[in-house]
Parts: structure tokens; sequence; C-alpha cells
């Protein structure tokens, strides 16, 4: 009975011991709060991606649709295509 008695104050011990610093717990929330914050990105630009080609698809599409919504494709093909290089860049992956 004695030795169990010991075993529980030494793993009591050892988990007190191995418990992380609260900083150390910061720090590793922080990082994975930036690495999704990088998947999240990575999701906008692909969806942006996406959209400028369905949009040039609809641009360069002719007469079967309306000129209207061509120009505005077309236009919204250019700034998808600049604010993803834009996105890049802030992001740090030219």
């Amino acid at each position: 009975m004695r030795a169990s008695a010991a075993l529980s104050v030494v793993a009591g011990h050892q988990a007190a011991a191995a418990a992380p610093s609260l900083a150390d717990r910061i720090g590793r929330l922080q990082a994975q709060a930036r690495s999704l914050a990088r998947e999240h990105i990575a999701a906008l630009e692909a969806a942006m991606a996406e959209v400028e080609r369905l949009s040039g698809e609809i641009a360069d599409g002719g007469e079967a649709y309306p000129v209207g919504v061509r120009e505005i494709a077309r236009r919204l093909s250019a700034e998808c295509e600049a604010s993803g290089n834009t996105i890049k860049a802030l992001a740090g992956r030219t």
C-alpha cells in the first residue's frame, strides 16, 4: 500500500514538471493559428483563380452571352488576377 502512495506522488510530480508553460502553449496556439490562416488564404486564392477562369470563359464566350455580362466578366477576370497576385505578394509567396 505504501508503494502505491509513493507511485501516486511521483506520477503527480512528473505530470506537474512535464506541463508546458503558458508561454509555450500560447506559442503553439499562435503557430497553429498562422498555419490555419495560410490554409484559408490558399483556399481564397484557389476560389479567386476559379472565378478568374470562369469569368474569362464568359468574357470570351461571344454572342452566346449578353454584352453587359461579358463586360462584367472581363473586368472581374482582370480584377481577380490582380487581386490574386497582390494576395500572394502580401502573404510572402510571390
